[in-house]
C-alpha cells in the first residue's frame, strides 16, 4: 500500500469498501438469477454467429428474437443452439442462417441430454476462447517487443463519423505522441438494441461501433505502431443496450480499453437499471478474459452536479464499480476508475481540492490504472484560459500518478478539435510531465492542512453514503437520485422488456470458463 500523504483513515476506507462489497453481493444475487437479450446475443457472437439477414438485421438478433417469440429465451441461446448442433451436426452459423430463412424452428427439435448439449457446444466454446486468448497474447507480445510506457498514457479522441477518416486522424495523433486512441461512438448508438454491421462512414458526432470498424482501426494502429516502434492502444465504448456484444466484438478484434461503467447507462442514457446491471456483469467477464482495461464514468457526475459538493459520490461510485468488477472476475489492474478535474475555476483553493481528490483516488485504489478526465464544464471560448486550465489538470496528473490521461483541448467549448489543437494539447502535457516527472515524490502535504482535511471530509461522506446505499439497496438508491442528481425508476427506462429470469437448464458456457481461464491463457 502507498504511504498516505493525505493521512487517510484506512480503517474508514475498509469500512466504505465493506459497504460497497455488501451492496455488490446483494446486487449480484439478482444478476445471477437473470439474463438479457443482449447477453444472449453476445453468447451467439461468441459461438461464432455473425452477419445479417436480407433486411440487415444481425443474425444474433434474429436468433434471440426467434427464441423470445417462442417464449424460450429464458433457457439461454446456448441451450437451443447446442441442442440444434447435437441434433443436426451443423455449426452455430449454419443454424442461425437456417433460422433466419425460416427453415428451422429451434424449439421444435427434440431436446437432447445436458451432456449431449454441452458436448456439442464444447468445440465452438474452445475456439472462441482460443481466439480471444490469442488476441491478448499478441498484445502482450507487442508490448514485450516495444516496451510499455511507465508514465501517464496520453489518451486522444477521434470522432469524424467516417471510419476511414478516423484512421487518418488516429495515425496522425499517434505520430504526434498519443498512446491511446479512443473512437467516440456515434450519437445515439447506445440506445440501439442491435449492433450495426460492416464498415460505416456516416456517424454523427462519432463513428458507429461495429466489429469491422474495430478490425480496421486495430489494423491501422498496428501499422503505425510498427512504424513508430511502440504499441498504440485502441479504445471504444462497451456500454448501452449492446454492452455485452460490444465486449465480445472488442475481445475478438484486439481492443485494449473499453468505456464500461456499471451505472452510466442508467443515469445518463435512461437505460433500465436491471438491464444495465446484468449486462455489465457479463461484459466485464469478457473484458477480464481479454485483458481489456475498462474505463468507468464517474467524471460524468461532475458535469451535472457540483464538483465540490458532490465529490463524495464519485468516490462512492468508484468503490461500487470496483466491487461489481471484482465479482465479474476483473482484476484491479484492469480497472480504469474514472474521475475528473471539474471544479469551477472561480472557487478559492479549487486546485487544492482537485489535488486532494486525485491523490485520494490514487491512495485508495493503488493498483488501478486510474482514468483522469480534463476540464469541460467550465471551459469557455477563451482559448488562453483553457490552455491554463488544461495545464493545471496536467500538473495534477503527474503529481498524483494518474495513468489514463484524457487530454484537454483549449478549444473544448468551440468546436471538434483540429489536428493542430491536439498537437498543442500533447505538447502541453509532455512539457509538464517531463519537467515535473518526479515532483510528486518530493512533496508532502501539510499535516492537518487544506488538502488533508478535504480528502478526509470526502472519504467520510462517501462512507456515510455507502452505508445508506447498503441499507436501501442499489435499486432504491438509483430511484432516489443520489448519483448525479438523476432519478431513475426501477421498472422504467429503455430495455426492460429484454430482461428475463433464467429457467431450469439455462446455459452460458462462457462466463465460468473465462473466470477459470484466469488471465486468458
Amino acid at each position: 500500500m502507498l504511504e498516505s500523504k493525505l493521512n487517510l483513515n484506512f480503517d474508514l476506507v475498509e469500512q466504505a469498501r465493506g459497504h460497497a462489497s455488501r451492496v455488490a453481493d446483494d446486487t449480484q444475487r439478482f444478476i445471477d438469477r437473470h439474463t438479457t437479450v443482449a447477453v444472449e446475443r453476445a453468447v451467439c457472437r461468441l459461438l461464432g454467429i455473425d452477419g445479417v439477414n436480407p433486411f440487415d438485421v444481425p443474425l444474433p438478433n434474429v436468433v434471440v428474437e426467434h427464441l423470445t417469440a417462442k417464449g424460450a429465451i429464458a433457457q439461454g441461446a446456448a441451450f437451443w443452439i447446442g441442442n440444434a448442433m447435437a441434433e443436426t451436426g451443423e455449426t452455430p452459423q449454419a443454424i442461425a442462417e437456417a433460422v433466419a430463412c425460416g427453415a428451422l424452428d429451434l424449439t421444435a427439435i427434440p431436446v437432447h441430454s445436458d451432456a449431449g448439449i454441452d458436448k456439442a457446444l464444447a468445440p465452438a466454446v474452445r475456439e472462441a476462447l482460443a481466439k480471444i486468448a490469442a488476441r491478448r497474447g499478441r498484445r502482450e507480445e507487442l508490448l514485450a517487443r516495444y516496451g510499455d510506457k511507465e508514465g501517464p498514457w496520453l489518451y486522444l479522441i477521434v470522432a469524424t463519423g467516417n471510419i476511414y477518416e478516423d484512421i487518418v486522424q488516429a495515425a496522425a495523433a499517434a505520430r504526434q505522441g498519443a498512446d491511446v486512441i479512443a473512437v467516440i461512438r456515434t450519437t445515439g448508438q447506445s440506445l440501439l438494441d442491435y449492433v450495426p454491421y460492416g464498415a460505416t462512414t456516416e456517424g454523427f458526432g462519432g463513428t458507429y461501433a461495429t466489429q469491422e470498424n474495430f478490425r480496421l482501426m486495430r489494423e491501422a494502429l498496428d501499422k503505425v505502431g510498427e512504424e513508430l516502434g511502440r504499441y498504440i492502444r485502441l479504445c471504444n465504448y462497451c456500454s448501452g443496450l449492446c454492452m455485452p456484444e460490444i465486449a465480445a466484438m472488442g475481445a475478438f478484434e484486439g481492443l485494449d480499453v473499453m468505456l464500461n461503467d456499471a451505472l452510466y447507462g442508467i443515469l445518463f442514457r435512461d437505460i433500465n437499471m436491471q438491464r444495465t446491471l446484468i449486462d455489465q456483469s457479463f461484459s466485464r467477464a469478457v473484458n477480464a478474459y481479454a485483458g481489456v482495461v475498462i474505463n468507468t464514468g464517474e467524471d460524468n457526475y461532475l458535469t451535472t452536479a457540483d464538483a465540490v459538493e458532490e465529490a463524495h459520490t464519485v468516490l462512492a461510485s468508484q468503490l461500487l464499480n470496483e466491487q461489481f468488477a471484482l465479482r465479474a472476475g476483473l482484476p484491479e489492474e484492469q480497472m480504469g476508475l474514472g474521475h475528473a478535474f471539474e471544479i469551477d475555476p472561480a472557487v478559492e483553493n479549487g486546485f487544492l481540492y482537485e489535488l486532494a481528490q486525485a491523490q485520494m483516488a490514487r491512495e485508495i485504489f493503488p493498483k488501478a490504472p486510474l482514468k483522469y478526465m480534463p476540464p469541460t464544464k467550465f471551459m469557455t471560448g477563451n482559448i488562453f484560459r483553457g490552455q491554463v486550465q488544461d495545464a493545471l489538470f496536467n500538473i495534477v496528473t503527474i503529481l498524483t500518478g494518474q495513468k489514463i490521461h484524457l487530454l484537454g483541448m483549449m478549444t473544448e467549448a468551440i468546436h471538434t478539435p483540429f489536428l493542430s489543437d491536439r498537437y498543442l494539447s500533447i505538447e502541453n502535457a509532455q512539457y509538464i510531465f517531463r519537467t515535473m516527472r518526479d515532483l510528486g515524490g518530493e512533496l508532502v502535504f501539510k499535516e492537518g492542512g487544506i488538502i488533508q482535511k478535504r480528502a478526509g471530509e470526502v472519504l467520510a461522506k462517501a462512507n456515510d453514503l455507502l452505508a445508506e446505499i447498503e441499507g436501501a439497496g442499489i435499486f432504491e438508491t438509483l430511484e432516489k437520485g443520489i448519483f448525479a442528481g438523476i432519478k431513475r425508476p426501477r421498472d422504467g427506462g429503455k430495455g426492460l422488456e429484454g430482461v428475463f429470469r433464467k429457467a431450469p437448464g439455462y446455459r452460458d458456457p462462457f462466463v465460468e470458463a473465462m473466470r477459470k481461464g484466469g488471465e486468458g491463457k
